[in-house]
């Protein structure tokens, strides 16, 4: 309902037909190469998809361009945009509408990633985490309470955070040193957290922590902690080289108090969960790196037309 209430009435049927945002079936066009060649492409589209795109590209134009520079400077996202993302379903695009989500598929998040990249790849960034980690995550392995608690609200104005890299732990991500110890109905965790992103503005963490550290990554368990949890608190954002306005920070964990029924899937599964959906993750990073690229080279042609040398633009230059 989020979607439809935001989108112009030429859009409904993208809202109505969730099914077309699996792989295209449309006929293929084909193109001709230079060679003369009739060739099909890559990709084609159906219509709504088309009109998803086109909506996404106007959203980028009108509701993130004006604010990439300042963003980009003060290494902090503009709060408009993200509601901006809300309001018009891009942050639940999987999700169903009985939860407030879009009902559509993985596709459609890869099509809405590249084309936010093409402005702002941290923009970018955010939309993929919540649909491809956060979302998923509980999906796939929430408890029905859980879903109902926390669905309708990442739909709505909730970003959630995955924390699972230490300082202690990049390369080898799952010798953690975070532990949970439980304690009667709840788990005790306590520990620190680095590089963990979208943290500023999360409501909602997944924390990866040790049950059981003598079964090495195989006592790591994923819990559900709400941002305001007593004993919780988000340190100072890294000051990076780019994707700035994508908040990544240090996030501290003393004897925060976790009810058992915030365990997220089976005790012990942690790292299976974190495998899994890190890879689904790499498919959107990938699209929001082509699209990053394919921004580029949307900026770089025309300048290369503009910029004139030795009498003639730089884009006749034969090495251009």
């Amino acid at each position: 309902q989020q979607l439809k209430r935001n989108l112009p009435a030429y859009l409904s049927p993208w809202r109505a037909s969730p099914c077309v945002f699996r792989s295209s079936k449309s006929e293929l066009m084909p193109n001709i190469a230079s060679d003369g060649v009739a060739c099909a492409p890559l990709q084609t589209f159906t219509e709504e998809e088309t009109m998803l795109k086109n909506m996404v590209t106007k959203f980028a134009q009108e509701r993130v361009t004006p604010f990439v520079q300042k963003m980009d400077e003060n290494s902090k996202m503009e709060d408009s945009v993200i509601q901006g993302l809300f309001e018009q379903g891009l942050m639940s695009i999987e999700l169903g509408e009985e939860y407030g989500g879009t009902g559509a598929s993985f596709f459609s998040v890869i099509l809405v990633v590249e084309e936010l990249a093409k402005v702002d790849p941290a923009v970018a960034l955010l939309c993929e985490l919540q649909n491809t980690l956060t979302n998923r995550l509980f999906t796939t392995y929430g408890t029905e309470e859980q879903k109902r608690t926390y669905l309708p609200r990442v739909a709505k104005d909730t970003i959630g955070s995955f924390c699972l890299s230490e300082a202690g732990s990049g390369s080898d991500a799952f010798s953690l040193k975070t532990r949970a110890e439980k304690q009667g109905d709840y788990y005790i965790i306590n520990g620190s957290k680095m590089w963990i992103s979208l943290a500023e503005h999360a409501g909602v963490f997944f924390v990866m922590a040790n049950t059981d550290p003598s079964l090495g990554h195989r006592g790591i368990t994923c819990f559900i902690v709400d941002r305001n949890t007593e004993g919780l608190h988000v340190g100072k954002k890294e000051d990076k080289l780019g994707i700035r306005a994508s908040s990544t920070c240090p996030v501290t964990f003393e004897n925060v108090k976790v009810p058992e029924t915030n365990i997220l899937g089976q005790v012990g599964q942690g790292y299976k969960y974190a495998i899994g959906m890190l890879n689904t993750g790499r498919i959107g990073i990938a699209a929001q790196m082509l699209g990053l690229a394919q921004g580029c080279f949307d900026h770089t042609i025309p300048y290369t037309k503009e910029r004139v040398q030795f009498g003639k633009s730089i884009f006749d230059f034969q090495v251009l």
